[in-house]
């Protein structure tokens, strides 16, 4: 089995936007062992959405570029440095002009898409005197000095910017699921805290039980491996493993008969495996480590490696719980601080009361002099009257 490895992982969607023909292995289907549906010259296939604000332009550009053939074949034998290095931007130039103008209209569209966002952002906090063009430069996937024709630049800025897009949200990914570990982790440790010597011992005894558990499961097969493909022909798909033929299996798994195997059709393999560990009904398994688990088998097979080490150091929880000591300290200051405001309007309030009843007294003792005296301090309201000496 050859696996050409074309993209890092960490830009494995834009591959999947870039083109299907740069997502995986190059299939040479055997015909003879599989009868599948006939692949339709042409045909669109959907491709999964990347989560980047300008996905659709993204996908426009590559359909587009997908139909000249010239750029086609330079795509198809380009390598990452190439495409990285904007070496490959410059086959634009020897597009056909029909391409070229059905870029120059996507570019146009998104242009304007991307003024009415800004417009729309701007009137909702009432500003007026738009400088639109100042705006654009926020934007990293497109020339904005340039808003009206597709240039070389534009594609190099666009592979570029998604490659870093997709790299963070990747880095994003990893970094929210250490968090999660680590507050698991945290958790546990302060609910120790709260027991006594033999309860604790009793909460560890069970904790390292459950570890044990989870590692007690039947052998995983290495990522893409050999092994692990014929495991999934012969449980999965109920075939022969003497009959264990890799062309027909690329075949048999190729969903969207493209000859690839994608992300998608990989982390698929990957289920059989994950079920060995993982199970819902045991209280030791994880679901969100599972997820996460699929997602590193699948960068295994895109990378070739596979990083073994533990989610997080002793340092890093000891870091994670100091920010979240510190978190704590935070709020509990605002606690007190919340609480003393309470506190000193509970004391004007009182005082304000106290003056208030101070007022009402006078009010009735300036009420029972008018009587004594029998004339009227006071109108029906309430209100005082003076009589203006003659």
């Amino acid at each position: 089995m050859r696996w050409r490895t074309v993209l890092p992982q960490h830009c494995v969607l834009l591959v999947t936007c870039l083109l299907i023909s740069l997502e995986a292995v190059p299939i040479d289907i055997d015909k003879t062992k599989v009868q599948g549906e006939p692949h339709v010259e042409g045909a669109k296939i959907e491709t999964p959405d990347t989560g980047l604000y300008y996905d659709e332009y993204l996908k426009q550009v590559i359909d587009v570029l997908e139909t000249d053939k010239h750029f086609r074949e330079k795509l198809q034998t380009a390598d990452i440095e190439e495409i990285k290095s904007g070496k490959l931007s410059k086959e634009l130039d020897l597009v056909s002009h029909h391409v070229r103008t059905r870029l120059d209209e996507l570019k146009r569209q998104e242009v304007a898409r991307l003024r009415m966002l800004i417009k729309a952002k701007m009137d909702s906090f009432q500003d007026t005197g738009i400088d639109h063009q100042a705006l654009l430069k926020q934007f990293e996937h497109l020339n904005h000095q340039n808003p009206d024709t597709f240039e070389s630049k534009d594609l190099d800025m666009l592979i570029k910017a998604a490659t870093s897009d997709l790299e963070n949200y990747d880095k994003t990914r990893h970094d929210e699921f250490k968090k999660y570990e680590m507050m698991k982790e945290h958790e546990r440790r302060e609910y120790l805290k709260t027991l006594n010597e033999e309860k604790r011992r009793e909460e560890e005894s069970k904790y390292e039980e459950m570890k044990k558990k989870h590692g007690d499961h039947p052998k995983v097969n290495h990522p893409g491996s050999k092994d692990q493909l014929k495991e999934v022909w012969e449980e999965s798909d109920g075939l022969d493993p003497n009959d264990f033929n890799p062309k027909t299996f690329f075949k048999l798994h190729d969903v969207n008969n493209d000859g690839f195997l994608d992300e998608q059709e990989l982390e698929a393999l990957f289920t059989k495996e994950l079920e060995k560990v993982y199970d819902p009904k045991n209280e030791e398994d994880d679901m969100v480590e599972m997820e996460e688990e699929r997602l590193r088998m699948r960068e295994h097979v895109m990378n070739e490696t596979l990083d073994q080490q533990q989610v997080f150091t002793e340092e890093e929880l000891k870091e994670f719980e100091t920010h979240i000591l510190q978190q704590e300290n935070e709020l509990l200051k605002k606690a007190e601080d919340l609480q003393q405001q309470k506190e000193e309007l509970q004391k004007q309030h009182d005082q304000l009361q106290a003056q208030k009843q101070e007022l009402q007294q006078v009010v009735q003792q300036m009420e029972q002099r008018k009587l004594q005296q029998g004339s009227p301090l006071s109108g029906p309201a309430g209100e005082l009257k003076f009589q203006p000496r003659m």
